[in-house]
């Protein structure tokens, strides 16, 4: 149990920034299940070799996350002044977002609900 009074805690908690470079894509059109199995293929990997896995990855979701993997770089490089030899994926992740409900008409006045499913997507790096 933590010691301290509920707001002590939150401040303490709150005031650890985490520095590593980052990138997060919100409202991705595409599933949390389909962008995992993407995020789980560059996780761990150094950058050259996650770059080179969702280039020529053929689903649609390693797209967005080459868009995305490729903007962490870039805050890597430019605001925390680090070397892109020596970056590497720490961690990778899809949140489930917001579902857009849209109707399928079928047989005699019925109505099928069709869920499109969005997602958070978000890339952290790291020095090794």
């Amino acid at each position: 149990m933590a010691k301290g009074h509920r707001s002590q805690i939150k401040r303490e908690r709150n005031a650890k920034k985490d520095t590593r470079p980052s990138a997060k894509l919100s409202y991705a059109r595409v599933s949390v299940q389909k962008a995992c199995f993407v995020l789980d293929a560059i996780r761990g990997k150094d950058v050259q070799t996650a770059l080179g896995i969702v280039t020529y990855n053929p689903r649609y979701a390693s797209s967005l996350i080459e868009k995305l993997l490729k903007s962490a770089i870039a805050n890597a490089e430019n605001n925390n002044n680090m070397n892109v030899e020596n970056l590497y994926v720490e961690e990778c992740y899809a949140n489930k977002g917001p579902t857009m409900k849209r109707i399928h008409p079928r047989a005699q006045g019925r109505a099928y609900r069709i869920e499109k499913r969005m997602s958070h997507i978000t890339i952290v790096l790291n020095e090794r």
